[in-house]
């Protein structure tokens, strides 16, 4: 797939989780053409990528920590009038191990997959909707299409997303505002480079990056990647006691 990057052109775009993998290769895609504000929680890579990468501003955010939404709504303020594009991309993934189970898990996964966007939009809600076509992006996952082993709590919270944004996309048209659910495979990032068992059709960030830049220059609802994966887990939801036996198996 071709990126689009050469068509999102002039804009202020936000991105969160943006100091590592995907939200690294978006930061340095975008900035050549845009003015990109980058969040995340470590301000010390954040500093380097200031100072390394053109036209990009920081602001530091720990999604999960709803104590600092006002701190983040006015240093966004202060570093800009509007946003045309939010790219809601922090995330965490801890699998559950049910033999020995930390239930916390559940919570966790919660607090910054699904409230932590949650607080970013909050965060920008007001400069969004300054903006003359503002546009809301999301990160969610292609585990919500199909039961994982030990992925209770990352995939309930990456479903948690699809719905938030499903319905956001009704509540949020009257304000002109376009809202995208991107939900990429397996990507390789630091995250799932702790995974121990076998990612179908993994791709590296730059390749995610690219897609992404292309689904949401589309401004289209949702985007699910590769599409080989994606017809994986249709056949997956078609045949859900195939998928359970495929499952146990391994």
């Amino acid at each position: 797939m071709r990126s689009k990057t050469h068509q999102i052109q002039n804009e202020t775009i936000w991105i969160t989780g943006g100091s590592s993998g995907i939200g690294y290769a978006l930061v340095e895609r975008l900035a050549k053409h845009n003015k990109v504000i980058v969040s995340a929680r470590n301000q010390s890579m954040l500093q380097e990528m200031a100072n390394t990468i053109e036209n990009v501003s920081f602001v530091v955010f720990d999604v999960a920590d709803k104590t600092q939404i006002h701190r983040v709504t006015e240093e966004l303020k202060q570093t800009t009038h509007h946003i045309d594009r939010a790219i809601l991309n922090a995330g965490h993934c801890e699998y559950l191990d049910i033999d020995n189970p930390d239930w916390d898990i559940m919570e966790r996964m919660i607090a910054v997959n699904y409230l932590g966007m949650v607080h970013s939009l909050q965060a920008c809600l007001p400069l969004l909707k300054n903006a003359s076509k503002p546009h809301l992006i999301g990160i969610s996952s292609q585990v919500i299409s199909a039961p994982f082993t030990q992925a209770e709590g990352y995939g309930a919270s990456k479903a948690a997303i699809r719905y938030w944004l499903d319905a956001l996309r009704v509540d949020l048209a009257r304000f002109n505002m376009d809202v995208t659910s991107i939900m990429p495979g397996f990507v390789d990032t630091p995250l799932t480079q702790k995974n121990t068992f076998n990612m179908p059709f993994l791709m590296d960030s730059a390749q995610a990056a690219d897609r992404i830049i292309t689904a949401i220059a589309d401004r289209c609802f949702s985007c699910s990647f590769p599409k080989r994966l994606s017809s994986m887990l249709w056949i997956a939801r078609k045949m859900p006691r195939l998928w359970l036996q495929l499952q146990q198996s391994k």
